[in-house]
């Protein structure tokens, strides 16, 4: 035990009767990169609070020993540490970083404030010294313009700012282990990458410990040393990564590594007829007013360009993948097609146009809402709580079909659910069940159900996997696959995941500060691309 920076033993963890974690064992040495690895409900997250015994109202028995600082010191029990003793070890010994930075960082004080606090209370720093160091903390992070950065607020940082600004807060106390809770699942490909890099690099400059907390297997093997997997509380099996990766003996960890989606479309004969446009734009532009600096603010408004001359088709039955950065103009590109946004240019919905429906809620408008229908992202924040399985599924019948009768509504309802692989049998009450009470790869079937209930044309997928389980991802992304070649579907499916496009498209744009940089058929725009800003991506995927 001497010999580990950290030793888990026995660990239990529960919350009121129920246990969660269930008594694992797991050893960290000095300087190596761990990654805990497991689906949403695993237990990895509590694990890693419960080291710093953060995890709130949890029980937990076993013992976790942390080995002193000082040479022949013994190890220290942090589950029996008074809590004035357990604080000196937060910060000082073990820092964390979160998953979600913009919620992890204080929104009323700067970036370099909240790192000066940390300093004084850990460091006993005057407020000159601790700024100094804040600022090269942040320096060392690689981010640019380190001083200004540093008086900037969480909102006016990116998304990969934002973490770096979190791993500069976690690093400035020199801790000797570092528990990264998610660090890369809110980021774009590029970003996670950068992320990665950056935590190998410093974890190499400074001989600390990591702790990775993911389901992201490509994460576990660019970066780890070791990997343990956990299920359902069980720690089921660990070892070094390229062993297990290589020859995974636990099932859970085979189902894991197959997690990778498949692609299950119809391929496009080149040969044949090709299908009518059920899309098509030309020289689209979308922008933003925008306040102007100065004065000249007063009396006038600036303008923000989000898409500039966006050209593109789908064909029925067919995929547009559109791939990007944040930022991009992807989304907003979603939201204009939904006749959500004002833009300019031609765009043309099955021989219709938004500006030449006249105003909103006329019969013309309804009746091209009908044909284009949408699922988010995050199916728990786009489906209300306070509604039942039935009224969510069933409310587009209210505005598009209202004269349907109540059983008849019921009917349709249950044939739509059944069809997306939700049923009685499997959820008794079923129709009377919040969104509360479903997984996230549950919901989000939810969410394509309401969408489909109306009999659309085609669906815009914003994003409608990045917030699932690689092997819940799978599991959505074969529905929408079968669905597609069942009812003849067209989606417009906007991500920023390579391997879904991969699995997904049949045809790809690839967009960048609002431009398209590239488009084409998918397999020879990933295979061959020509852009510089397009081999980043695929090249950063495949890492």
């Amino acid at each position: 035990m001497s010999q580990d920076l950290l030793h888990i033993e026995q660990l239990r963890i529960a919350f009121g009767a129920k246990e969660v974690v269930h008594g694992i064992d797991l050893r960290v040495a000095a300087g190596e990169k761990v990654a805990l690895v497991g689906e949403s409900g695993s237990g990895k997250s509590v694990t890693a609070l419960s080291l710093l015994r953060l995890a709130a109202q949890a029980r937990c028995q076993g013992r976790i020993w942390l080995s002193a600082r000082e040479t022949g010191a013994p190890p220290q029990d942090l589950l029996a540490l008074p809590a004035r003793d357990l604080l000196r070890v937060r910060g000082d010994d073990i820092a964390m970083i979160f998953q979600e930075p913009m919620t992890a960082l204080n929104p009323l004080f700067t970036i370099g404030e909240q790192i000066v606090e940390v300093l004084q209370l850990k460091k006993g720093l005057n407020r000159r010294e601790a700024w100094l160091l804040a600022v090269q903390a942040l320096a060392d992070t690689g981010l640019p313009e380190p001083e200004r950065r540093a008086r900037s607020y969480p909102h006016q940082l990116s998304g990969g700012q934002r973490q770096r600004a979190m791993i500069a807060m976690a690093l400035a106390t020199e801790p000797r282990l570092l528990l990264a809770d998610e660090p890369t699942t809110a980021l774009d490909v590029t970003l996670r990458a950068q992320i990665l890099d950056l935590l190998s690099d410093l974890q190499a400059r400074t001989g600390m410990a990591v702790l990775l907390i993911t389901h992201d297997l490509q994460m576990v093997r660019r970066f780890a040393d070791r990997v343990a997997v956990m299920e359902n509380g069980h720690l089921v099996e660990q070892g070094p990564v390229a062993e297990v990766f290589a020859r995974p003996q636990h099932a859970y960890t085979r189902q894991l590594l197959d997690s990778v989606p498949a692609r299950q479309v119809t391929e496009v004969d080149a040969s044949a007829p090709q299908p009518a446009d059920v899309l098509r734009a030309q020289d689209l532009r979308i922008s933003y007013a925008v306040p102007r600096p100065g004065w000249r603010g007063w009396f006038s408004r600036g303008e923000f360009v989000a898409v500039r001359g966006a050209s593109f088709h789908l064909g029925e039955g067919r995929t547009l993948g559109v791939v990007g950065e944040s930022g991009s103009g992807k989304s907003t590109l979603a939201q204009a097609v939904l006749g959500l946004l004002p833009f300019t240019g031609q765009l043309d919905l099955g021989g219709q146009t938004w500006q030449g429906l006249g105003t909103r809620n006329t019969p013309a408008h309804r009746a091209l809402r009908q044909q284009v229908q949408v699922v988010f992202q995050d199916p728990f924040s786009s489906l209300s709580p306070r509604l039942t399985v039935e009224e969510i599924v069933g409310e587009g019948l209210l505005v598009h079909e209202p004269s349907l009768s109540p059983a008849g509504r019921r009917e349709r309802v249950q044939a739509v659910l059944a069809e997306v692989g939700l049923s009685e049998a499997q959820f008794p009450g079923l129709l009377a069940r919040y969104p509360h009470e479903f997984s996230g790869g549950q919901r989000q079937r939810l969410a394509i159900a309401r969408a489909l209930i109306v009999r659309p044309r085609w669906l815009v997928l914003d994003e409608p996997t990045s917030a699932l389980d690689v092997s819940i991802q799978k599991q959505v992304l074969q529905l929408l696959q079968t669905l597609q070649r069942e009812r003849g579907l067209s989606y417009l499916l906007i991500t920023h995941d390579i391997a879904v496009i991969r699995a997904m498209a049949h045809e790809v744009l690839v967009m960048k500060d609002g431009v398209v940089v590239e488009s084409g058929p998918v397999a020879q725009v990933l295979a061959s691309p020509q852009s510089d800003y397009t081999r980043t991506l695929v090249h950063a995927a495949l890492d």
